[in-house]
């Protein structure tokens, strides 16, 4: 069988797998839809207020995404990891063909279809729920496939590192909160204190935030801005190429630490 043959084979695998655990298909949509539906329609923005929230719905948009992107992959290429071990099928697959590194692809796949799907239906609430404005941007197809691809390659990361599942779901929680909130998606920099913000730069998942609302968010219908904090600014381009950048190294260390059975 031919590499894409072995990709192809294992992503259907991978896809059946999820469609199969419907609990986790659930959440998978329903945790971010809570998350708008608490945040973006029942507790709302206050652009004059001050404080959380206190810019118009449209800003908080990359934020809602970035939960989706977060969240999804970590948890669950970490539990399929931890699962795959437990379980010793990394032994069974070393009997096949298939590398560590394919393996991983296919899981990313999955997890970058998953995930645009929860994308669209997390763009479509809030323009329903909220008075927020989405300039699609066709940035928007690479940031989340290299933003999932990060975040699967982190899993896979977390994976080998937990001793169980469990202790997957308790890393990726430990990990997933401290970047949400602190990688420029629902606390502006104006609230941080000044030490801290060189500290954001840190976080992979702030080229996606600050990408994503540099090229979608229009509050008074003008160009995207080209200034903004950060090494790289609010370019668009330039977060995209550092968001790909550490995805593909993500990836790759992610790859080398599955559990090796050769």
């Amino acid at each position: 069988m031919s590499r894409l043959g072995r990709i192809a084979a294992e992503t259907t695998a991978a896809w059946r797998a999820f469609t199969r655990r419907r609990t986790a298909v659930f959440f998978t949509f329903f945790f971010p839809v809570i998350i708008i539906l608490i945040f973006g329609a029942l507790v709302g923005t206050e652009p004059a207020g001050g404080g959380l929230f206190a810019e118009p719905a449209g800003y908080y948009i990359a934020g809602y995404l970035a939960v989706v992107v977060l969240f999804t992959p970590l948890s669950r290429v970490g539990s399929e990891v931890a699962r795959h071990r437990d379980g010793n099928r990394f032994e069974k697959l070393a009997t096949t063909p298939l590398t560590r590194a394919e393996w991983l692809l296919a899981q990313t796949l999955v997890n970058v279809a998953v995930i645009g799907l929860a994308s669209v239906l997390i763009l479509a609430l809030v323009l329903v729920v909220t008075d927020a404005t989405f300039a699609f941007s066709p940035l928007v197809v690479p940031y989340l496939a290299f933003a999932v691809a990060l975040f699967c390659g982190f899993g896979a990361i977390l994976g080998r590192v937990a001793d169980s599942q469990d202790g997957v779901v308790a890393a990726s929680n430990g990990v997933a909160l401290p970047l949400l909130f602190l990688s420029e998606t629902f606390v502006t920099v104006e609230m941080l204190p000044s030490w801290f913000v060189p500290l954001m730069d840190l976080s992979p998942l702030t080229y996606f935030a600050r990408g994503i609302r540099a090229a979608t968010y229009r509050p008074t219908g003008e160009l995207p801005p080209v200034g903004g904090t950060g090494l790289v600014g609010a370019d668009p381009y330039l977060n995209l190429l550092v968001l790909a950048l550490l995805s593909v190294g993500f990836f790759a260390v992610g790859a080398y630490a599955l559990p090796r059975t050769d």
